[in-house]
């Protein structure tokens, strides 16, 4: 760990992705070191932050339940500035992660700091309430962007997602069975979680590789 930040993958990678955690998973939790292994695997330089809120879980009685996503945007652009990259850098996360991430991606974009953004499990709406969507922003979007999300995620189906309206920047790759952490059902669909990561990995280099300067 440097600076608070887990890093998987080679040094001399071509890019760095940094991935923020989700709203309630820590970003050492499986579903983010699965994600994380599975990008550095194949090339990628992968590093992991936590917000202040979920790093406090680790050291004091109970849990504070996150802050609301934008006020979580300079923690973001700290621990940009604490990884300092000199390379390509993509960033994204799970979930929330994710989401504070695309709320940022443009105006770094536009000042040449970042390649791309990436999102595990973007969290469309709130579970069991698909009028309150959270996609004004990306309508507009001018980030290059890869968003990965399982078919039967509650945050937004495959179904749902097509009706949104979104910019032409972001590319959209489903994952057949899967849920918010991309875990499909091996008996219904005959994928395994390790079949899903792979094709996520596989997807990110794919789209990836024209952004390379």
């Amino acid at each position: 760990m440097q600076n608070g930040i887990l890093i998987n993958g080679p040094d001399d990678a071509e890019f760095t992705i940094l991935l923020a955690h989700g709203a309630g998973g820590a970003m050492d939790s499986p579903s983010m070191t699965a994600a994380a292994e599975a990008l550095a695997a194949i090339g990628f330089r992968v590093a992991r932050f936590e917000f202040a809120y979920m790093a406090a879980r680790r050291t004091s009685e109970g849990r504070k339940p996150p802050p609301r996503a934008d006020k979580l945007i300079a923690e973001y652009g700290a621990a940009i500035e604490r990884l300092g990259v000199s390379g390509p850098l993509i960033i994204g996360g799970k979930s929330m992660g994710g989401r504070v991430a695309s709320m940022i991606a443009d105006d770094l974009f536009a000042k040449g700091k970042i390649a791309g953004l990436i999102c595990l499990g973007y969290p469309f709406h709130p579970p069991g309430k698909p009028e309150e969507l959270r996609t004004k922003h990306l309508e507009t979007l001018k980030t290059p962007a890869l968003i990965v999300q399982g078919t039967r995620d509650v945050f937004g189906t495959r179904q749902e997602v097509q009706s949104y309206k979104m910019s032409n920047k972001i590319d959209l790759v489903w994952l057949e069975d899967g849920d918010h952490d991309l875990r499909p059902r091996k008996k219904i669909s005959g994928f395994s979680l390790a079949d899903h990561l792979a094709s996520m990995a596989a997807a990110v280099k794919t789209w990836a590789s024209p952004l390379a300067p």
